[in-house]
């Protein structure tokens, strides 16, 4: 098991905690992998609830650009499209899945957040996402299906951050609350997880699932194909 993932079970419910809080919880291609692997497992098992939350001080940075300057402009895009496909199987787990915030989050990692059904930031939490800044297509279609075409479009045409209270207002995140009242959250969502047999759960989901798979890489694929990826990463990053 990577130590950048730290994983624990309570029977049915699992709990998954990016561990890299020196790097504010970005996402390195080896975290993604390791939670690609996680996610795999519990899809196969008997898993009524997985919780995604962060060490230290916030849950994610997003996609860790700490060694951008020495990839490729394909080996940029190919660890882009990974994160791609762990959005797409936690999304699709058939099993409730809460998210955790707290903190600055960013990019990738507030993707990794809204695919979650259920949504809990900290009062002081905030969130940013600038792919569109360096020309990156990525979570924008499930961003716009969570708080509308026009919110969406204020939001990520400008890069803008915005706090937790426009987040419950826009139906970003679906309650805020302390992280002294996680535990009692998480046991809720237990309970609410076990309330239908598994089968007629993940059924469930199923049916109020909007997928759009293929066209969610498709778009990811070609704005991060076109030339000068690396340079336009480079270029946000000093102005940013």
């Amino acid at each position: 098991m990577s130590e950048e993932l730290l994983i624990a079970r309570d029977g049915p419910c699992w709990t998954f905690t990016l561990n890299r809080p020196d790097k504010m919880n970005a996402l390195s291609a080896e975290l993604v992998e390791a939670l690609l692997d996680a996610v795999d497992e519990v899809s196969h098992g008997d898993a009524r609830l997985v919780v995604f939350r962060g060490n230290g001080k916030n849950f994610s940075a997003g996609f860790d650009f700490g060694n951008q300057s020495g990839q490729s402009d394909a080996e940029l895009l190919w660890r882009f499209v990974r994160v791609e496909l762990l959005l797409q199987r936690v999304a699709a787990l058939p099993c409730l899945t809460v998210g955790l915030a707290h903190g600055r989050s960013f990019g990738a990692g507030v993707d990794l957040f809204a695919v979650c059904r259920q949504r809990i930031c900290a009062p002081a939490s905030t969130f940013r996402m600038p792919g569109l800044q360096f020309g990156l297509v990525l979570g924008s279609r499930r961003f716009a299906a969570l708080v509308g075409e026009d919110v969406a479009t204020d939001i990520l045409g400008a890069g803008r951050t915005f706090d937790a209270e426009e987040a419950e207002r826009n139906g970003f995140v679906t309650e805020t609350a302390g992280q002294d009242q996680w535990d009692d959250r998480i046991a809720r969502a237990a309970a609410t997880a076990s309330t239908l047999p598994a089968s007629d759960y993940a059924a469930m989901l199923r049916a109020v699932r909007s997928e759009a798979n293929d066209v969610d890489l498709a778009r990811l694929v070609r704005s991060a194909a076109r030339p000068g990826l690396r340079q336009r990463i480079a270029n946000f990053r000093q102005q940013a």
